[in-house]
């Protein structure tokens, strides 16, 4: 683990993970397009999807040496977004952000066998283990329900790439449908790429039209806090509620999880018994945890039996 992120030196080869700056001289992996997996520069080759490609550029990074595959190195779907990769190469798996359950067109990660595994551990603790998404759609469902009977507009908050594509396709029957601007761009994008998402007007144009003085309505926007001048505007205007969906939600020990009027553990990551899953699924002799509760779930994979250990920087030098 370096201050870059997290490089393998194997067969001659430097291969940089999700790296914040790419590396001129290393072949450089980029498992999906949320901003905090994107590098800042380019500098060298990024191997990733062409989805993963195509959402950077909208989100303001273009990839200027982008390629799709390299020889010996497998790209598998790690159902967390759209374009979403894990990596495989020299016997050694590469989680990214990974979820293994089955939402709407995102399919659960499939998990080759390996020697090494180095997985995020985002929800890995017990405490995380989330509803059935059957469970999560009958209460959102009704609660929706009973909001409409009150003649009041909702707002599903969702992170603005994946989070919200997802409750478009769970909760776009409800109408009329409105979407905050960037999430119809992004949507838009989906749609390119053959994700079947219900159209809907984006905000300005609902507002430049008085579409949204007649209630009731839903809405799909990012994830964002109460103190937002966006959300306050539709709360004062319209009398909107809020409903937000994270995997944070499932505890009670993280307010940032139940920032909206009413919260629901929605998440594109695995859970703790998840997480456990992937690593017995891949066979690993060797488990590195990274990003989240790595410690804590070390710890656990350990007291199974699991050889693991967290990831902090130099320590992969002894082993590739």
């Amino acid at each position: 683990m370096t201050k870059n992120g997290v490089l393998c030196e194997v067969s001659q080869r430097r291969v940089c993970l999700d790296p914040k700056n790419v590396d001129a001289t290393g072949i450089n992996f980029v498992s999906h397009a949320h901003f905090d997996h994107l590098p800042s520069k380019n500098g060298g080759t990024i191997l990733t999807s062409i989805e993963t490609n195509e959402i950077a550029h909208l989100r303001g990074f273009k990839m200027d040496n982008h390629i799709q595959h390299i020889d010996d190195f497998s790209l598998i779907d790690s159902g967390h977004i759209l374009g979403s990769k894990s990596l495989l190469f020299d016997d050694i798996l590469y989680t990214g952000d990974i979820c293994t359950r089955d939402r709407g067109f995102l399919k659960g990660a499939t998990i080759p066998k390996c020697k090494t595994l180095i997985t995020e551990c985002t929800f890995g603790l017990p405490e995380f283990i989330f509803p059935k998404l059957v469970e999560i759609q009958k209460q959102v469902n009704k609660l929706i329900s009973d909001l409409y009977a009150k003649g009041l507009p909702v707002i599903l908050l969702g992170y603005q790439l994946g989070k919200a594509q997802t409750i478009t396709q769970l909760f776009g029957h409800w109408g009329p449908l409105y979407f905050h601007d960037s999430v119809k761009q992004m949507n838009t994008l989906h749609q390119k790429f053959g994700v079947s998402l219900k159209d809907g007007m984006g905000h300005t144009e609902a507002e430049e039209n008085d579409l949204l003085s007649k209630k009731p309505w839903i809405m799909v926007a990012p994830m964002m806090s109460g103190k937002n001048s966006f959300l306050k505007d539709m709360k004062s205007k319209y009398g909107a509620v809020t409903i937000g969906f994270s995997g944070w939600a499932q505890s009670s020990r993280f307010a940032f999880g139940r920032r909206a009027d009413y919260s629901f553990p929605l998440s594109d990551h695995c859970d703790f018994n998840e997480l456990v899953d992937v690593v017995k699924r891949s066979g690993a002799e060797q488990v590195y945890t990274i990003h989240g509760f790595v410690e804590e779930f070390a710890e656990y994979l350990r007291q199974i039996g699991i050889s693991s250990q967290p990831l902090r920087e130099n320590s992969l030098d002894d082993f590739i």
